[in-house]
């Protein structure tokens, strides 16, 4: 049986072999996003992406690396993720040779040789190279949500719901072992490696391993020399935020 591919219609080059992969195309150029998230109010134009959504409110992260112990919400992620360990890079650019660990990068890195854009803005009509830069503008058109304490702005109201927690003092997520609350689950989390002694972030320089993220960047500046914080009246320069706000105590007095 000879099936025959389906054209968009929409001019963006795209073609379907199965209806359903058609319609929910169509959805990127009608702007249709029938299911919609209750916690935040967020809107999908595939019943599979709310599913996954819903899992960064629960905060389930259901395949998780047993070589570094990284978890991830959903699996294409997760195999996208193991090829980082492996070294896999299966899909190559037949212009350049450059090979990548997805084909969606291909795909994007292949419009650079062509110079095709073909995700397009319904509302400005700019155009770009690739379907995540086309989100990251589309932001720009979103409805704000304005903080009313400190007039920052979010474009979704969960991540205002969130933010609104600094000011609020609210800290719902506590430690069960220490009893030191947080924020957020991610910051608990983060903290909890303490108690574990899980040091999942490697220095890629050194043997050097450490339990939270911001801890391996601070160090990994001894190996690259980065002084990224500096003192405007006096021109030094420093790794850490801290020992600027150190220095600048001292460097006031001798100005004084």
């Amino acid at each position: 049986m000879f099936l025959r591919a389906q054209n968009c219609g929409r001019n963006c080059g795209s073609s379907f072999f199965i209806n359903a992969d058609l319609k929910r195309h169509l959805q990127t150029h009608t702007g249709e996003k029938p299911f919609t998230c209750p916690n935040c109010g967020k809107s999908f134009t595939r019943k599979e992406s709310l599913e996954n959504h819903i899992r960064i409110h629960i905060g389930e992260k259901p395949f998780t690396c047993l070589l570094c112990a990284n978890s991830f919400i959903r699996k294409g992620h997760f195999k996208n993720h193991m090829r980082i360990h492996s070294g896999e890079r299966p899909f190559t650019c037949h212009e350049c040779g450059k090979s990548f660990t997805q084909a969606t990068i291909l795909k994007n890195h292949q419009h650079s040789h062509s110079g095709e854009r073909p995700f397009s803005c319904g509302q400005c009509c700019k155009s770009f190279i690739s379907e995540k830069h086309l989100k990251i503008h589309q932001k720009i058109h979103q409805k704000l949500f304005l903080c009313s304490f400190c007039g920052k702005m979010f474009s979704q109201l969960g991540y205002l719901k969130e933010h609104q927690k600094i000011h609020s003092g609210e800290k719902a997520h506590m430690c069960s072992v220490c009893g030191n609350s947080f924020s957020r689950a991610k910051y608990l989390k983060e903290h909890q490696k303490v108690h574990t002694g899980e040091k999942p972030y490697k220095c890629s320089h050194c043997d050097k391993s450490f339990s939270q993220s911001g801890n391996l960047k601070i160090h990994e500046r001894v190996h690259t020399g980065e002084k990224p914080h500096r003192c405007p009246p006096c021109g030094r320069s420093f790794v850490t935020s801290s020992a600027l706000l150190s220095h600048r105590r001292k460097c006031r007095q001798k100005l004084t």
